[in-house]
């Protein structure tokens, strides 16, 4: 079978278990605090799980798109270097939620392989749980019973609680698992060490290929754990790893679902895999991390410096300086490798090919940035090795490599290869050491201790009521004390909320709860997996009582204001610039909105305005709100709804449509288009390749800003004594600027050549060089510093100009050598960093001029006579 078939094999074979067959969720995960990218398959059933929402069926399966570069699962290291360990990869899956439990699971895995993809099962080896007394479980009899059916004894392994028992995270549903390994070994080696001795052994060929969870416990906060109401399943297969198997492969990378990729990687560089070891991990890093960076951009998550972004920037990074250093490649060539991608997976995946022109651009602005930040890092590099070399060591310092890491995303193999290359050593103690530091500031920053829900009313489900209502009476369900970054925080649930939890995009909603007894400040509201969670200013004293859930009014409606604002920009945008437009992100708040959109150019002063005065027509045109409630996704796409890539959407959905704006949206809006007053965008701006960003602002507050611009205007026209014509008055005085500058630059000209003039008669001989020194200290004096030096040593022969000057109690330092002086060996720059420090400044610059500032005045004349020791070796 080839990957596609392995794949749709997996998904016949349990819809015909009667499993609904569900689309992948993106892989950059929303509204979950505990995850930046979906690791594993369940991520997008979690809420089941932790009975916050109920089941959609009771029997589900896909295949999941996961990234796993940081946390509790970090492959990163790993990848390219083995046979099996990805960041991107698939995870195929079936779920039983309250239904089906050990015996099906098992059973139908065995009826899977065995049956259907014919694998040998000598060749199979089944795990089950041992138990743990710590939590006072029994081994897990029943799993082994069920596998003795399939598997002789010697194949059916005991396993401890780190294989075999599967948690969620510190706290939540978890319990035993049954992994099934598969010994793709020859015969020769199987005959010398039996598989039984390698499982769980990071053996590359006697690997495991899927786990069956079964969920039966919740972790509370206290280490306990107790049994859930409903038991369920929850299995994971490694895609790439199955068609390593069913491929008859030593290595996933073998598999047709790399080939390609590597087949044009030695396309590109003209070298072929199978040939050079290095050579080919590097092929593997940038076949896998190519994936990685494409699905993460396809579903909304662009590179950046902070959070999930910068995880894609580091995997890019990491592409790129594999590509560079092993392969040869100079100039950006992921975005090259793009194409073949999409050929190979756009089918099971059509955001991909959706994508694909933003996904090139994108990948092409990163790869053409990072690829000059090498180049700055090999220059700042030879000046680290140079200086050590001077001191006579040997050694980098850990601290200095760690530097050029963190500063400059200059990598430490990479360090360590080129100092190699200058016979150098660098110090990997003191580099991990820094690391370490780094990692642990990073870990205490993001701290958070969530202690256990106290419940107070058992329900099935949370009642969202705030698209139709601002008040209603509310029961609380459950509350608890979060402690981040050592402050306490309260969370408060309620059975039916009036609340809007921050998501889509949108600020939540803030207001109180009132009972007879307490009034509670809701300062926020946020969404954890489709939880909505107020975030209070107190535990309830009287948590029993019934209370009245009063959101506040006046922000949600300018909330509402600016989110509706963001479709009619979205319609006037694509009727602008064109339909490839599409909303890549956006941020509404009761101040403003951030929206963001693809587009592959700077939007114009002119196109703005267009923009801007489409809007508010619409609004004008006071268009009243159709929304549609549960429609089933089908209809909403004849509907012509439009969709945002990196969004899970089930089979029913939320449609907004104010006449030819048609969204699926879950935010809160306006009854009509007229309340929203007028819409101003406050500006335009680019946030990375192909994604561009308006700022506006709408109702109360674009009043405000056109009362700025008003006052601003009568101020200006104040300056010029209310002239009835300001712009003539301005472009007057602009002019008037202009030839007042000439004529300034003009006398300054004038003076620094009767300083230079002077200087050059007073100057001295000094070992048969001409000598000139100048101070300065007054208004302009840096400047005149600067024209006297370059005069001076543009004069014939053998001089040396050394500076100093205080503008504003500010000190600096200018020298200036001839090209004689620099033809003899002499760099102004070097020189200059040294005397630098007498004024507890920096600086530097070209061999034949260099300026440097400071904060000690005092330290000017003793700086210029170091440069002079320096310059005459004294």
């Amino acid at each position: 079978m080839n990957s596609p078939e392995i794949r749709q094999t997996f998904l016949d074979f349990f819809q015909s278990k009667k499993h609904v067959i569900v689309p992948s969720a993106p892989m950059v995960v929303k509204n979950d605090p505990t995850l930046m990218f979906t690791n594993a398959g369940m991520n997008q059933f979690k809420d089941i799980f932790l009975g916050d929402a109920p089941a959609f069926a009771q029997r589900a399966a896909d295949t999941q798109k996961c990234l796993r570069v940081s946390g509790k699962h970090n492959d990163l290291e790993e990848v390219g270097h083995d046979t099996y360990h990805h960041t991107m990869f698939e995870m195929l899956g079936n779920w039983s939620f309250g239904d089906y439990f050990k015996k099906e699971a098992i059973e139908w895995a065995w009826e899977l392989l065995v049956d259907v993809y014919k694998i040998d099962p000598a060749h199979m080896y089944a795990t089950y749980f041992e138990g743990s007394a710590a939590d006072s479980i029994e081994k897990d009899q029943e799993a082994y019973d069920l596998w003795s059916k399939f598997l002789p004894q010697d194949h059916i392994l005991p396993g401890n609680k780190k294989d075999n028992f599967w948690e969620m995270g510190e706290t939540g549903p978890c319990g035993p698992c049954s992994e099934i390994h598969v010994d793709l070994r020859s015969d020769e080696e199987k005959a010398v060490l039996p598989g039984r001795e390698l499982v769980n052994a990071s053996h590359p060929q006697v690997i495991e290929i899927w786990n069956l969870v079964f969920m039966q416990f919740n972790r509370k906060a206290n280490g306990t754990l107790e049994l859930l109401p409903a038991q369920h399943v929850d299995t994971g297969m490694g895609f790439e790893r199955l068609c390593m198997v069913l491929q008859g492969k030593k290595s996933n990378y073998d598999t047709d679902v790399f080939q390609s990729t590597i087949s044009k990687i030695g396309d590109l560089c003209g070298k072929r895999y199978g040939q050079d070891e290095k050579q080919d991990i590097a092929m593997r890093v940038i076949a896998d991390h190519l994936r990685a960076i494409s699905f993460s951009i396809a579903d909304g998550q662009l590179p950046a410096n902070v959070k999930a972004g910068y995880v894609i920037r580091r995997i890019l990074r990491r592409a790129v300086r594999y590509g560079y250093t092993f392969l040869g490649f100079t100039d950006p060539f992921l975005c090259r490798l793009v194409p073949t991608l999409v050929d190979k997976m756009g089918q099971a995946f059509p955001e991909l090919k959706a994508q694909q022109t933003l996904i090139e651009k994108v990948i092409y602005e990163e790869e053409a940035s990072f690829l000059r930040t090498l180049e700055t890092g090999i220059r700042l590099l030879d000046s680290i090795v140079d200086k050590v070399q001077k001191q006579g060591k040997t050694e980098i310092e850990g601290k200095q490599v760690f530097e050029l890491y963190d500063t400059f995303g200059f990598p430490f193999d990479l360090t360590e290869l080129m100092a190699r290359e200058k016979g150098m050593t660098v110090d990997e103690k003191g580099f991990e050491e820094a690391l370490q530091e780094q990692k642990a500031r990073s870990r205490n920053a993001a701290t958070v201790e969530a202690g256990d829900w106290v419940m107070v009313k058992d329900i099935d489900e949370v009642k969202f009521v705030g698209y139709d209502t601002l008040s209603c009476e509310a029961n609380i369900v459950k509350y608890r004390i979060v402690r981040i970054k050592g402050k306490e925080q309260y969370q408060v649930v309620i059975d039916q909320t009036p609340f809007y939890g921050e998501s889509g995009g949108q600020q939540g909603d803030s207001g109180v709860l009132k009972s007879v007894h307490e009034t509670i400040v809701v300062y926020t509201s946020v969404k954890e997996n489709n939880l909505t969670i107020l975030l209070v200013d107190k535990l309830p004293e009287a948590p029993q009582a019934i209370f009245q859930a009063q959101v506040d009014a006046e922000k949600r409606t300018a909330t509402a204001n600016n989110h509706t604002a963001t479709h009619l920009l979205h319609l006037a945008l694509r009727e602008v610039l064109g339909t490839h437009v599409e909303q890549k992100g956006s941020l509404v708040t009761s101040e403003s909105l951030r929206f963001d959109f693809s587009h592959f150019q700077k939007v114009s002063a002119e196109e703005l305005r267009k923009v801007e005065v489409i809007a508010n027509r619409l609004i004008r045109a006071n268009t009243p709100l159709q929304e549609h409630r549960a429609m089933p996704i089908a209809d909403a796409q004849k509907l012509g709804a439009m969709a945002l890539f990196g969004e899970k959407y089930g089979d029913k959905v939320r449609v907004i449509q104010y006449g030819e704006s048609v969204e699926f949206c879950g935010g809160t809006h306006v009854p009509a288009t007229g309340q929203i007053g007028s819409c101003v965008i406050l500006s335009e701006s680019a946030i990375s390749a192909g994604v561009r960003r308006i700022e506006a602002t709408t109702g109360v507050n674009a009043e405000k800003h056109y009362y700025e611009q008003e006052d601003l205007v009568h101020a200006i026209k104040g300056l010029y004594n209310n002239t009835p014509n300001l712009l003539l008055a301005v472009e007057k005085s602009l002019l008037e600027i202009a030839e007042l500058k000439k004529r300034l630059e003009k006398a300054n000209l004038e003076k620094a050549l009767s300083i230079k003039d002077k200087l050059l008669a007073e100057s001295v001989l000094v070992d048969g060089v001409r000598l000139v020194k100048y101070t300065q200290k007054d208004s302009g004096a840096t400047e005149l510093l600067k024209q006297v030096a370059f005069m001076v040593k543009s004069e014939k022969g053998e001089v040396v100009f050394v500076g100093g000057a205080c503008e504003d109690g500010k000190p600096s330092l200018t020298l200036g050598l001839s090209d004689a002086m620099v033809a003899k060996g002499l760099d102004a720059g070097k020189i200059i960093r040294e005397a630098a420090k007498l004024i507890q400044g920096g600086g530097g610059g070209q061999a034949g001029y260099a300026t440097a500032g400071g904060k000690i005045e005092s330290g000017i004349a003793p700086a210029m006579e170091q440069m002079l020791e320096q310059i005459f070796q004294k």
